[in-house]
């Protein structure tokens, strides 16, 4: 993956946009569009003490997800991105997708409380490594930049 080349089309794709679900939306669909061997790529919203579908691209989702539970959960409940090789040697994985075999979950903070999530997911084992996570942090900070909560 071409992360400089990424992060600049980011860039111009969110500038001059601040709504969160038209940057959502977008981001979630460059991201789907441009990522190889992705299956799914979206984000989920905090709610009422768990997690809430939100703007994505891919199959039909899981609609709620219990905070803590699943890769998604436990990013927004630690507050850490998480790359999971093998979703089926991830205690509680919530299958979504059957076809789904790796996944990478990036929180969105905001002032010290998880505002969302942002997962990727793959029917590839180990698609994601510790590039992609760093760079994908880097682009979810230009997302947040951008966007006006």
């Amino acid at each position: 993956m071409n992360y400089p080349l990424l992060q600049k089309q980011i860039q111009s794709l969110l500038e001059n946009e601040t709504d969160v679900i038209a940057n959502m939306a977008n981001f979630s669909a460059f991201i789907f569009q441009e990522m190889d061997k992705v299956n799914w790529a979206g984000f989920y919203f905090v709610k009422d003490n768990q997690l809430v579908l939100g703007p994505f691209q891919g199959k039909v989702a899981c609609v709620r997800i219990p905070w803590g539970k699943g890769v998604c959960g436990t990013a927004a409940e630690k507050q850490n991105s998480i790359i999971v090789e093998n979703v089926n040697n991830f205690p509680g994985h919530i299958a979504c997708d059957g076809a789904s075999k790796s996944e990478l979950v990036i929180p969105l903070i905001i002032n010290n409380k998880t505002f969302a999530v942002f997962d990727i997911d793959s029917p590839v084992i180990g698609r994601f490594n510790k590039d992609d996570k760093q760079s994908m942090e880097s682009l979810i900070k230009i997302f947040m930049d951008a966007t006006v909560f």
